[in-house]
């Protein structure tokens, strides 16, 4: 069940509350997904303990996509530089973003994202300056031009 939650993008914290308490329980539980796992029988201030943990570092900003040592977190529309801290982009930037991080081996031509990210009255130069908005708001090295063929996820 909970791989199965992270496969559809679910990102709420799950303390797993169970009867099955040996070490591979435990560490096939955590490789699932899950970010606490407790054995019953307990004790009701030790699971109030790790609820108050979980609750603290549960940040509700959803899958991570790392960009060399930046971090993209495409469902709040941030990305987190790791000298300037966060910074929030608009829906067009981000969706391109997320387009080049989710596919970054993949070169992607002007047409692929006008397809892709853009409405479809929008014209070519469109995608060349939000590649430029998205270098000027991180680094230069975000987006990679390749001469002739189009634009990849970069290594900042």
């Amino acid at each position: 069940l909970v791989s199965t939650l992270r496969g559809r993008g679910v990102v709420a914290p799950i303390l797993m509350l169970t009867a099955l308490g040996s070490l591979r329980d435990k560490v096939d539980g955590l490789d699932a997904g899950a970010n606490d796992y407790l054995v019953k029988p307990f004790e009701f201030d030790e699971l109030l303990a790790r609820l108050r943990a979980l609750t603290r570092t549960f940040t509700g900003e959803g899958r991570e996509l790392p960009i060399g040592e930046w971090r993209f977190l495409p469902e709040s529309r941030a990305v987190y530089s790791p000298y300037e801290g966060r910074i929030l982009l608009t829906d067009r930037e981000n969706a391109l973003l997320r387009l080049l991080a989710e596919n970054p081996l993949r070169t992607f031509s002007r047409r692929q994202i006008l397809d892709a990210v853009f409405e479809s009255d929008e014209q070519p130069g469109t995608v060349d300056t939000y590649v430029h908005y998205l270098r000027r708001k991180t680094d230069p090295l975000i987006v990679s031009t390749v001469r002739g063929a189009g634009y990849r996820l970069g290594q900042p």
